[in-house]
């Protein structure tokens, strides 16, 4: 059977407003203003030290004290306004139903993924087979976090698997591992010059190929 990996990011949850709020409380305990929404999700999907680098260039603080700020306003508020997208949870049942392995790989803090999952009564659809940011493997694109995604679920990657997501990290994580990419448009990721096999306009589209 084949196998299917998700972002979680602007693929399976819009999170743009929980996570510009904690950058902005982050920014707040710095005495900085606050950013817009649409400016903090520009740093969105390279993993938690890009996000903060960039959101907060006029800090001379190393990452380690901003991920401590960030981390502890982020554990509090990561559930608090994020949905998940229009026919999200009703497609990963289908898959689930038609016997496909289902996996996420995301650059996306750990901590913070598995939170929102308990929330929405997905960790048992996932198991064990979840990667993310703070696993100890390198981030999107390099294909090893899908790769070692694969191996929690016990399968091995083929050409008939798929990586879908809203950026060009989850894209050329495909190229790199071999899969085919789902590019979900109506994510908040950038596409840059990556190449996709399927655009989405909506996530239930993907039900086309149960």
């Amino acid at each position: 059977m084949n196998a299917i990996f998700f972002d979680l990011d602007g693929t399976l949850f819009d999170t743009r407003r929980d996570l510009a709020a904690t950058v902005n409380h982050t920014r707040r305990d710095l005495g900085l203003d606050e950013l817009p929404v649409e400016t903090v999700v520009t740093f969105v999907g390279q993993g938690a030290r890009y996000l903060l680098m960039h959101a907060i260039p006029e800090s001379d603080r190393p990452f380690e004290d901003l991920w401590t700020i960030f981390k502890s306003h982020y554990a509090e508020h990561c559930c608090e306004t994020l949905v998940p997208y229009p026919g999200v949870l009703e497609t990963l049942e289908a898959f689930r139903r038609a016997g496909w392995k289902l996996g996420v790989n995301t650059n996306k803090p750990n901590f913070a993924t598995h939170a929102i999952f308990r929330k929405f009564g997905l960790t048992e659809l996932f198991g064990a087979a979840v990667v993310a940011g703070g696993d100890g493997l390198p981030l999107k694109p390099d294909a090893a976090s899908l790769q070692a995604c694969a191996e929690r679920l016990g399968h091995t990657l083929t050409p008939d698997d798929w990586m879908v997501g809203d950026s060009w990290t989850d894209m050329k994580c495909a190229a790199n591992a071999g899969v085919k990419g789902a590019f979900c448009t109506f994510g908040f990721g950038r596409l840059d010059d990556a190449r996709y096999d399927l655009r989405l306009e909506c996530f239930a589209d993907l039900q086309n190929m149960v």
